[in-house]
């Protein structure tokens, strides 16, 4: 599980982005990736998934 920040989300079109709190790298979640419901500066949890345009933020939980 990796550990992060909900950087953007946007609950119309069903997608965001995640920040890693270890590293650096911004990770694309979709809606299909989520839990929980999630808004913009929630901490989540989460796992990578090779996605079309790279990884992906998948099971996306609340911290």
């Amino acid at each position: 599980m990796n550990n992060g920040t909900v950087k953007f989300f946007n609950e119309s079109k069903g997608f965001g982005f995640i920040k890693d709190a270890n590293s650096t790298k911004e990770y694309f979640v979709h809606v299909t990736g989520l839990v929980d419901t999630i808004k913009e500066n929630d901490e989540v949890t989460f796992d990578l998934k090779e996605g079309n345009k790279g990884l992906n933020a998948v099971n996306v939980k609340l911290a």
